[in-house]
């Protein structure tokens, strides 16, 4: 079993679990050590999955709130509008995600929910010597978007395809991307 299907069946067993699921549990489990478990749950929370320690173990925090996955292209100067507008319509930009033919699926938490943090993703970007992840993809990209209700996702949605944003998915993408 590779890392990164260690770190899939780790969520896959918090998903299934009624109560926090201890690091030797998941050890004895995935036939590893307590500290292939930590650094495991430090590279899921590093990509973005809201992995929470208690004193019984791990879980995992549970939003709610619908989400939906999101393919998107548009050029770099239109990603504060495209920011903008997901936040202004109630959503939760939750992570950016490219599929590369070469290098396979990289994401990158973001958690941006207001206009505040868009400005905070801006200047970070204004202020590094690094570009946007969607640049190794000619623009294209996916975001996992939360909102209150499914009739928000849908306006986010249809706001996007307005603006000529929204780009249909594959279904290999939809199958390999959730």
């Amino acid at each position: 079993m590779t890392g990164k299907e260690r770190r899939a069946r780790i969520v896959e067993l918090l998903e299934a679990a009624q109560a926090p699921v201890s690091g030797a549990a998941l050890a004895r489990e995935l036939g590893v050590s307590r500290q292939v478990i930590v650094q495991d749950v430090a590279l899921l929370r590093a990509d973005g999955t809201a992995v929470v320690s208690t004193s019984r173990g791990y879980a995992l925090a549970r939003d709610a709130r619908p989400c939906r996955l999101l393919k998107v292209r548009h050029r770099d100067d239109e990603v504060a509008d495209e920011m903008y507008l997901i936040v202004d319509l109630g959503g939760t930009i939750e992570d950016t995600m490219i599929n590369h033919r070469t290098y396979g699926q990289m994401s990158a938490h973001l958690g941006v929910s207001s206009r505040r943090d868009v400005e905070r993703f801006l200047d970070d970007l204004r202020n590094s010597r690094s570009s946007l992840l969607s640049n190794i993809t000619s623009g294209y990209h996916f975001h996992h978007v939360r909102a209150d209700s499914e009739e928000a996702l849908d306006d986010i949605e249809r706001a996007l395809g307005e603006h000529g944003w929204l780009v249909p998915m594959s279904d290999y993408e939809r199958e390999a991307l959730r």
